[in-house]
């Protein structure tokens, strides 16, 4: 049947092989057993079979698209970053937004942190900015990330999703409170993709021409403006469309509604670290604006689509690790331990070469003496030395990029307690958000998400977990404490004797 197209590409094997059977298999005559020789099946069936890469062990969900993102802003005295060095500079960007907790399958309208991860393809290499739609996260030493995790996937018994994992590690964790509270507001629930912010969320550092160095964090605000929904609707929409987020995304981008963000820094001196109320280095806290203000610095548009989902959005592969020239790290202990989980999770799921997968492939020039390991597709260097320094290329190290040293403040390495004095403040920026960053709407909907959740905590430790986590709402604020105590029938008088008897932290 003729169906209009030009015929003009011939059916081949991977190996290029033409063939023409791709809808029979050889047999024994017409209802006879099957052929091993026919080749075509097995060929079909064993890619078939392998089709599926390891899923994201976190951040499974996601759409993303290509666009652009232009500096509008002089920030030259802060990095030497090539990209910043002027006023109108571009590049193009890759921008993969998710959702957290839930499997490939899951809805896009799940109660859930969102992430927000931003590769950008600069002339001095790609640098990805990894972060989520909060400013803030669950815990802030490495060591508990994947234990955290694990509470957000399904209980090993049931293969059920289980409230009483999630409050029993918020509840004997109390770092997690003021994340915990961004995450059971409505904001929890983003209309989509295109209305929400995003954030670095780490602390970085920027290092200007003189050497300089200061701390850095980034945000992304959407010009689109913040839209959530609220719990119900967010669970109608869970029925209606799992898609919703990425079919938003899809279409604005067709009709050609390009989605914009502003891109803002906030910037704080070594001097102003050590003095800040806060550990400034803390994943669990923020800079407050009235103390370091939002800084403009250029403006990001998405205005194309990928050709191809799992090509360029299931193969994308991001870490904080790849920074560039002008940017740099810092000690926030999350920060140091995603340096190293992100690449390596990378490596297990696409290969030890997936840099070299074209959304991953920085567009200009690389140089090294990486060779080999599975998948390696860019000639592998061809005849060229393997090894550094030699006699025979002509590749040399640019003692420009060079950093100056690191001061450290402690020649002591020890295993610090993160709830140590002066580390263990968990409760004040939790009740600063419940206060000044809410209206009294907010506040209702918080309440009553956190008592729709905690209203699935189940057996025989559930009070002791209720209680617990209760005594955390207090000392953030005793309005947000009494809402919630009442909404799930607890004694208040038992929550009062608790507290002026338990430990402030875990």
């Amino acid at each position: 049947m003729d169906n209009g197209k030009q015929k003009n590409k011939k059916l081949t094997t991977a190996s290029g092989r033409p063939y023409v059977e791709n809808e029979n298999t050889m047999t024994i005559g017409p209802r006879g057993p099957i052929l091993l020789q026919d080749y075509i099946l097995h060929e079909k069936m064993a890619h078939f079979n392998r089709e599926r890469i390891p899923e994201r062990v976190v951040h499974a969900k996601g759409t993303g698209a290509f666009g652009t993102f232009e500096v509008t802003n002089d920030i030259t005295k802060y990095t030497r970053a090539k990209l910043f060095s002027k006023v109108g500079n571009k590049c193009r960007v890759f921008v993969r937004f998710s959702t957290v907790g839930g499997e490939k399958g899951s809805a896009d309208s799940e109660r859930d942190p969102r992430g927000f991860a931003v590769k950008l393809y600069t002339e001095d290499g790609n640098w990805d900015l990894v972060g989520n739609n909060t400013p803030v996260f669950f815990v802030k030493d490495p060591k508990k990330f994947g234990d955290f995790i694990h509470t957000q996937k399904r209980e090993p018994e049931t293969n059920l999703k289980s409230p009483t994992m999630m409050w029993d590690f918020w509840s004997l964790n109390p770092e997690s409170l003021h994340q915990v509270m961004i995450l059971m507001s409505d904001r929890g629930t983003p209309f989509s993709y295109r209305n929400m912010n995003g954030y670095g969320s780490h602390t970085y550092s920027m290092i200007n021409k003189k050497n300089e160095k200061i701390w850095v964090k980034f945000h992304f605000k959407t010009v689109q403006g913040i839209k959530n929904f609220t719990g119900p609707n967010a669970k109608e929409m869970r029925g209606i469309d799992p898609d919703h987020a990425q079919r938003d995304l899809v279409d604005a981008i067709k009709n050609k509604d390009f989605p914009k963000w502003a891109l803002k820094i906030q910037v704080m001196t070594d001097e102003q670290a050590k003095n800040f109320r806060f550990n400034p280095f803390d994943l669990t806290k923020i800079w407050p604006h009235t103390d370091f203000p939002l800084i403009d610095v250029g403006t990001m548009e998405l205005n194309e689509l990928p050709a191809n989902y799992f090509a360029e959005v299931e193969q994308s592969a991001f870490a904080p690790a790849h920074i560039v020239d002008g940017i740099s790290y810092s000690p926030d202990k999350m920060l140091q331990g995603r340096l190293l989980s992100y690449p390596d999770a990378h490596r297990y799921r696409l290969g030890v070469n997936y840099e070299q997968i074209p959304v991953n492939k920085c567009p200009f020039a690389v140089n090294n003496y990486q060779r080999d390991g599975h998948m390696r597709v860019d000639g592998n260097s061809g005849s060229n030395p393997n090894y550094w320094p030699n006699s025979f290329d002509d590749i040399y190290t640019d003692e420009s990029y060079k950093e100056s040293p690191m001061n450290l403040d402690s020649t002591v390495a020890d295993w610090y307690n993160r709830n140590a004095p002066g580390e263990d403040d968990h409760y004040t920026q939790a009740g600063w958000l419940f206060n000044k960053a809410m209206n009294e709407q907010d506040r209702k909907n918080l309440i009553a998400n956190i008592i729709d959740a905690m209203s699935g905590i189940t057996g025989p430790k559930r009070d002791l977990i209720i209680n617990r986590q209760l005594c955390h709402f207090f000392r953030a604020d005793e309005k947000l404490g009494i809402g919630v105590a009442q909404g799930l029938g607890v004694d208040l008088n038992s929550i009062m004797n608790e507290l002026k008897a338990a430990p402030q932290h875990a």
